[in-house]
């Protein structure tokens, strides 16, 4: 009997050490199949905006709009055209182009309780006129402001969805013009076409933003976003110390970027601005440089571009941004 127990023991022991030695093989197999075979890749993490990648470059550029003496839009323009200075430096065009190119907007529209529902109802009416006259592909940015800036359509292509949007507006409220001008250049910036634009729609000054006109001065001079505004003002308003300064804002945010402002005076006017305001943005041309002296450090670049008459040609006039900060700007790949 002690033999038959030492010889299963012995049976025993030596199957447990062939099964060990099979798992261990085995398992050797799988590594080996498992280091040969490729890894796979780890997802990358989503963009918190889910937009584009904004790179940092030196390049500037700038917008500009030609008009004759009648304020007739000239096209056909070529680079040798034009020269730029930048700090009264002459500088070297690396980038042009005069494309009917699709923009990216900000449609600002002020819906406090100066603005009667008779005001919302022409400027909705000649915002109609705009959209029309628009490239089909532009993307729009609706904010309706009073006491607070409100996004209300972010990123659309759909220039009646937009306009029905504000068949809802119910005029009420101060009005926070400065915030809604900075919530409209931080959306723009975002939007997909590298020309930009912001279009002011408003009666008056502001009387309810958290921010001031220094600093939305300041994101303006900082942003390559042209700026357009459109006065909706009754007789009584221009004359008035808050029209008047309402005005005031409304010509310098314009003219620093080398955009305009309007005051219309009768519906037909109104409507006929706008038309010209969206033909202008579809007759601009589009120049890039690299400074050559560039730094750094913050301050404050003029910039000063002029237009070679060709022959033929009556005088000319070109619009663009005064100036710049000197900082990396941001451009955008898609």
């Amino acid at each position: 009997m002690a033999v038959s127990r030492s010889r299963r023991l012995i049976s025993f022991v030596g199957n447990a050490v062939r099964l060990s030695f099979i798992v261990l093989f085995g398992l050797f197999f799988v590594s080996l199949a498992d280091a040969q075979s490729p890894k796979p890749t780890p997802p990358v993490p989503a963009d918190p905006d889910d937009g584009p990648i904004r790179v940092k470059t030196d390049l500037v550029t700038l917008t500009l709009t030609v008009t004759d003496p009648y304020g007739r839009y000239v096209s056909g323009l070529t680079k040798s055209a034009f020269e730029v200075f930048d700090n009264n430096q002459p500088q070297e065009i690396t980038y042009f182009s005069d494309a009917d190119a699709p923009i990216s907007v900000g449609v600002l529209f002020d819906v406090s309780g100066s603005m009667s529902n008779d005001k919302i109802k022409r400027a909705k009416k000649a915002l109609e006129r705009f959209v029309a006259t628009s490239h089909p592909s532009d993307e729009y940015f609706l904010i309706a402001f009073n006491n607070r800036a409100q996004l209300l359509m972010d990123r659309t292509r759909d220039g009646e969805a937009m306009l029905r949007q504000l068949a809802l507006a119910q005029p009420k409220n101060n009005t926070a013009l400065y915030d809604a001008v900075y919530l409209g250049v931080e959306r723009v910036i975002r939007g997909t076409h590298n020309k930009r634009a912001i279009l002011i729609i408003s009666d008056g000054q502001d009387n309810a933003s958290r921010y001031n006109f220094g600093e939305v001065r300041r994101l303006l001079k900082e942003s390559d976003v042209v700026t357009y505004a459109v006065g909706i003002l009754d007789r009584g308003d221009s004359s008035s110390s808050y029209g008047m300064q309402g005005q005031a804002f409304l010509d310098e945010i314009s003219s620093v970027t080398g955009g305009k402002s309007f005051y219309p005076q009768t519906d037909i006017e109104m409507d006929e601005i706008f038309e010209r305001i969206a033909l202008e943005l579809r007759n601009q041309y589009s120049i890039g440089y690299t400074p050559k002296d560039f730094e750094p450090d913050g301050k404050w670049r003029k910039v000063k571009t002029k237009v070679n008459r060709p022959r033929g040609l009556p005088r000319l006039t070109v619009r663009a941004r005064e100036g710049y900060y000197a900082t990396p700007t941001s451009n955008i790949r898609q």
